[in-house]
């Protein structure tokens, strides 16, 4: 088997970067009540990045990759170190379980299939949050992974344009 040398690996790491700044970019008008929903529904940007890039190139991004930028994100919000990396890397584990499957779905059967493992993702981050004593009041946990998987065919558009124009392999 030849071993294939990376090309312009470095969009995916820009990539990922900039759905590290998606996660935690604060979001203007969140101080009033009434727009408090723009909280509450953030996508989970660093989770369909990594979703995207572990489907297309499951040889250079993996499990590790998601552990260390989930401890950057518990680093950078201030939650319980580990506890972003365990959901992150839970993420990329379902997904890579399913990468065959899901490789061969169109998009909008690929939003599904995320729309329950980011499901399950979130119900792993309500038990935690639950253990440390941080449990949101309502079942507005979930609106993060239906948000995702409603954006999933846009961004693996985007992304799949950005893998073609660069050529990254």
């Amino acid at each position: 088997m030849v071993q294939v040398k990376p090309r312009n690996f470095w969009v995916l790491w820009a990539s990922l970067l900039l759905a590290l700044l998606f996660s935690v970019a604060p979001i203007p008008f969140s101080e009033h009540p009434q727009l408090r929903f723009l909280e509450l529904g953030r996508p989970l940007w660093l989770a369909l990045f990594l979703s995207y890039w572990v489907l297309v190139l499951p040889q250079r991004v993996g499990m590790l990759t998601a552990w260390c930028l989930g401890l950057v994100v518990d680093v950078l919000n201030g939650t319980l170190l580990g506890q972003n990396a365990l959901i992150l890397t839970l993420i990329v584990f379902l997904v890579l379980s399913l990468q065959r499957r899901l490789q061969m779905f169109p998009t909008w059967q690929q939003s599904l299939v995320l729309l329950v493992v980011f499901g399950i993702a979130q119900l792993v981050q309500l038990w935690l949050n639950a253990l440390t004593g941080n449990r949101p009041p309502t079942l507005a946990f979930v609106l993060p992974a239906l948000i995702s998987a409603l954006l999933w065919p846009w961004v693996f558009a985007i992304l799949r344009g950005l893998q073609r124009r660069f050529g990254v392999y």
